[in-house]
Order: structure tokens, then C-alpha cells, then sequence
């Protein structure tokens, strides 16, 4: 069984992925958040340091690629198979409004005719494997009918199964009913993503189904650092392994935008998923909401690290 880190913009960038891997090794592949290449065939400076390799020495990395043309994506790939990568993963499951109105995304997943017409000329000139991330359609999880019977016709490297529709954003529960129907007609190497946050979850779900030979996890990690660890026989997060990983990241942001102010805002959006491991930690989240610099964050945090104890319990279900 695999485990991979699944991409959330804006925290798991290249600092976040060196000190996980630093402190909580166990993750078999971590996904970039997507590059959106456009017609001038140049990656943004924000996008080409996400996979520089000098930024992922050391890890196993696999970039994703946000786009509906086709001849983009083959640039894209391109581009990235001379860095030195073997896979790039398409991305048809972002469900966010400004990606799906210009039918990228899910969105994509509306477009059958489109979708074949990318998948054709992709798969016929891709210079890498190509790998797909979706979810099961726009509205109704039916969707995934035709799409699972298009998706079976190429040579998939692995398709990625995030079993919501588009209007479930991340609100809806996960239908794991809809992939328990769709599964054993799949003939591709086939990985579950959505909403694992504890280990015992986890080993439910793999028993359920055997077929499956990968975890996409995001969230989950993010709130529990140490889950692929967990997954793989290891030991928990301690509360001294924790406060090492944040300050070394934290420290890694401050040296990486030259501002405390912005790699606190960046720590912030971490602490989002991060606060679940703490128990006792809702007195500090409007401080730490209202922490504007360094010295206001930090003692948000140390006080933090005192006086919560670290929760044994399963973390919440996104």
C-alpha cells in the first residue's frame, strides 16, 4: 500500500514538503499544488520554484497540472519530464468557482467530447506517464458512468478517485457507496482521496476495498503530521517532535519571504487543520486569528504547546 501527500495551495509548498519529509518521513509521493500553463509557455516564478528540483531534493514529487488544452499540458509535460520528473498528474477534480466557470478542473469533467479530444492527443505525444486526479462528476455522482468507461480506454498511470461531485465541494459527505459501485469495473490502478484522518478509518477502508493500491491523503495529514507514519506502523506526533517540526517550518517560511508577517500568515493557515490535534485549543483561536506579527504569534503558540494536551481521539472527517 502507498501513501501519498495529496497538494492544498498555499501550505504545501517546497518548505512544507523538506521539513514533513524531515520530521515525519513515511510519505511515498507528495503532489505539488497545480500549474496552470497558459499559452505562453512559461511557467510563473511562484510555479517553477514548486518544481525546481534543487526545492525537492530528496523526495518523490509528482506535479500537477491544471489545464483543459491540450497542447499545454504537453508543453507543461514537457518542460517537466527535462527536469528530471516520470509522472505529471492531471487535475480534474478542483471544484473551486473561478476554475470550474472556464471548464478546467471539475469543470472539465462536463465536457466528455473536450475530455476525449485532450486524452487523445495527450496520451498519443505525452513524453511522461500521466496520472488523473477527479472527482465523480459535476452534479450526480451518475456522471462517473461515462467518465470511468473514457478514463478505461487510456493508458491511465493511476487514476486518483476523490468520490464527490463538484457541488459537494468539501461540505458533502464522501459517497463511499458511489465508489464501492464504480470500483470493480475500474481497470486502472486505482487511489482513494477523501477524507481520511485516522488510522483506524484507514484500515477500515483498505478492507473494504483490496483493489485498491493507494491513499491520497490531505487534510488528514495536515491536522495529524505524522498519519503515514501512523499508517505504516509507526509512533504518534509527540508534543516535542510537533513544536520542533512548526518552529523549523516556521523558521523556513521567515527566511524564505524575508517577512514575519507573511510566514505567519502562512503558519495561520496551517494552524487551520493543525488546531485538531490539540485538545482545549478553542480559547486560542481568536488570538491566534488576531496575531499580527512575530511576537504575538509566537506566544499564541507557546501558550499552545503548554497547555493542550495532544488528542488520542479521531480527528475530524473532511
Amino acid at each position: 500500500m502507498e501513501y501519498e501527500f495529496a497538494p492544498l495551495e498555499g501550505i504545501t509548498g517546497p518548505e512544507f514538503r523538506r521539513v514533513h519529509h524531515r520530521f515525519f518521513p513515511g510519505v511515498d509521493r507528495y503532489f505539488t499544488p497545480f500549474l496552470s500553463p497558459t499559452q505562453h509557455h512559461v511557467f510563473p516564478s511562484r510555479e517553477l520554484r514548486q518544481v525546481l528540483p534543487e526545492e525537492n531534493q530528496g523526495l518523490t514529487v509528482v506535479p500537477q497540472i491544471l489545464t483543459k488544452n491540450a497542447g499545454d499540458f504537453l508543453w507543461a509535460a514537457g518542460e517537466l519530464a527535462a527536469m528530471g520528473y516520470s509522472e505529471v498528474n492531471l487535475n480534474l477534480g478542483c471544484p473551486s468557482g473561478t476554475v470550474t466557470a472556464k471548464g478546467k478542473g471539475a469543470g472539465f469533467l462536463a465536457d466528455l467530447a473536450g475530455l476525449t479530444q485532450f486524452f487523445d492527443e495527450v496520451f498519443e505525444k505525452a513524453p511522461v506517464a500521466v496520472s488523473v486526479k477527479t472527482r465523480l462528476g459535476m452534479v450526480e455522482a451518475e456522471e462517473f458512468e461515462p467518465l470511468l468507461l473514457l478514463f478505461c480506454r487510456y493508458p491511465i498511470a493511476r487514476l486518483t478517485v476523490h468520490p464527490r461531485v463538484r457541488e459537494d465541494h468539501y461540505k458533502h459527505p464522501v459517497r463511499l457507496e458511489a465508489f464501492d459501485r464504480f470500483l470493480p469495473r475500474c481497470t486502472l490502478p486505482v487511489c482513494f482521496n477523501g477524507g481520511v484522518t485516522a488510522v483506524d478509518q484507514c484500515r477500515r477502508l483498505q478492507a473494504r476495498w483490496p483493489k485498491v493500491e493507494a491513499f491520497m491523503i490531505g487534510r488528514g495529514l495536515l491536522a495529524d503530521p505524522a498519519l503515514i507514519r501512523r499508517l505504516k506502523g509507526g509512533p504518534p506526533a509527540g508534543r516535542e517532535e510537533l513544536r520542533a517540526f512548526h518552529d523549523a517550518l516556521y523558521t523556513g517560511y521567515c527566511r524564505r519571504f524575508q517577512s514575519t508577517k507573511q510566514a505567519v500568515y502562512h503558519m495561520k493557515e496551517l494552524w487551520r487543520y493543525l488546531r485538531c490535534l490539540f485538545d482545549g485549543f478553542d480559547p486560542y483561536l481568536r488570538p491566534l486569528r488576531k496575531a499580527a506579527d512575530g511576537p504575538a504569534y509566537e506566544a499564541v503558540v507557546s501558550a499552545v504547546f503548554r497547555s493542550c494536551p495532544l488528542r488520542t481521539d479521531a480527528l475530524p472527517d473532511w
